[in-house]
């Protein structure tokens, strides 16, 4: 899995993955133009779809209806060092669902992919290249 980061203009950037393309950038008083969401705004962004994918399908196997359901993702911004914690995952399911099925909807979220990246924090490894031409892609 691999997505690409390249710059626009000052802090828009375009993030490209397989054939999609999305804008992230910096609201106006932090110097962007507000034209995206911002790098904590997409990592809570991919943190509630992938809860929703989890719900949806544990709805659907289920054959119970999913429509309209709703992931809301929250968190507080920590400091020393900066970074986002305290995540609140709140599921809307307009469905009547019993406490069993309540419970096994909570658990299947539970086994989302970024939320259990979360839990056990992956290594990082950083490489700089300087001097380097960038590939231009056609």
């Amino acid at each position: 899995m691999e997505v690409t980061v390249k710059q626009i203009d000052r802090f828009k950037f375009s993030v490209q993955a397989r054939a999609h393309s999305v804008i992230c950038d910096q609201p106006r008083e932090n110097g962007g133009e507000d034209a995206g969401m911002t790098p904590p705004e997409f990592l809570l962004g991919s943190l509630g779809a992938c809860a929703e994918f989890y719900a949806v399908q544990y709805l659907r196997t289920r054959k119970l209806d999913d429509r309209g359901v709703e992931v809301t993702v929250s968190s507080d911004k920590l400091m020393q060092p900066a970074r986002l914690g305290n995540f609140r995952i709140h599921v809307t399911c307009p469905a009547e669902l019993s406490p069993e099925q309540i419970e096994g909807l909570r658990r299947s979220v539970h086994h989302c992919l970024i939320h259990n990246t979360l839990l056990s924090p992956p290594s990082i490894e950083i490489e700089v290249a300087v001097g380097e031409p960038t590939m231009s892609v056609p």
